[in-house]
């Protein structure tokens, strides 16, 4: 074999090793992930959140197709998420019931999301483009979220502030009309793929 075509082969080789160390990878969500929507009313302010994975699953489920090379996030290719409405609770089943009919839970059970497109702003932050689905009505809106390459996967955190009315629902009243909640709504997740 002469000199030029054992470089070849090794070019071939070591190109081939480098692909496999860089390849994107297919990941689901993990059970302790968490999500919450905070607001406000006249009365206080309110939380409802999904249960922590120690506690039990959050039923939400999900997939991520990512790209990990030497501990860093190089790519977001995919990523799509779908969380039961009522596995998001506040400590008042009265409220929760109020909250389930201002979402649709009847003819639209579940919350989803659906990755756009992602930039990546530094090694820890990207910009995520998707549409969120809520209470049946569709919505593209940015996300910035802090990434955390992890031993299994990837953890993400971050917000987006929303309106009742930018998802075709009313804000929701109590005793007569006396309690009112506000329009805006802030949707919170800590979540892993593994």
């Amino acid at each position: 074999m002469n000199i030029t075509k054992f470089k070849l082969l090794a070019f071939i080789a070591f190109f081939g090793i480098a692909t496999m160390v860089t390849a994107q990878k297919s990941y689901k969500l993990d059970k302790t992930s968490t999500f919450s929507v905070a607001g406000t009313s006249t009365l206080h302010d309110w939380e409802m959140t999904s249960p922590s994975g120690t506690e039990k699953t959050t039923a939400a489920t999900g997939t991520a197709n990512l790209t990990i090379a030497d501990s860093k996030l190089t790519a977001i290719e995919a990523l799509s998420i779908s969380l039961p409405v009522e596995n998001v609770k506040s400590h008042k089943k009265s409220m929760d019931k109020v909250a389930y009919t201002t979402l649709k839970t009847d003819k639209h059970p579940s919350l989803k999301y659906v990755l756009k497109s992602a930039h990546k702003v530094n090694e820890t932050t990207w910009e995520l483009t998707g549409t969120y689905t809520i209470a049946g009505t569709n919505k593209v809106l940015k996300t910035t979220v802090k990434t955390t390459v992890t031993k299994d996967g990837l953890n993400l955190q971050g917000s987006n502030k929303i309106t009742f009315t930018e998802f075709g629902m009313k804000s929701p009243t109590a005793m007569l009309g006396t309690i009112k909640t506000g329009e805006d709504l802030t949707v919170k997740f800590n979540i892993n793929f593994n």
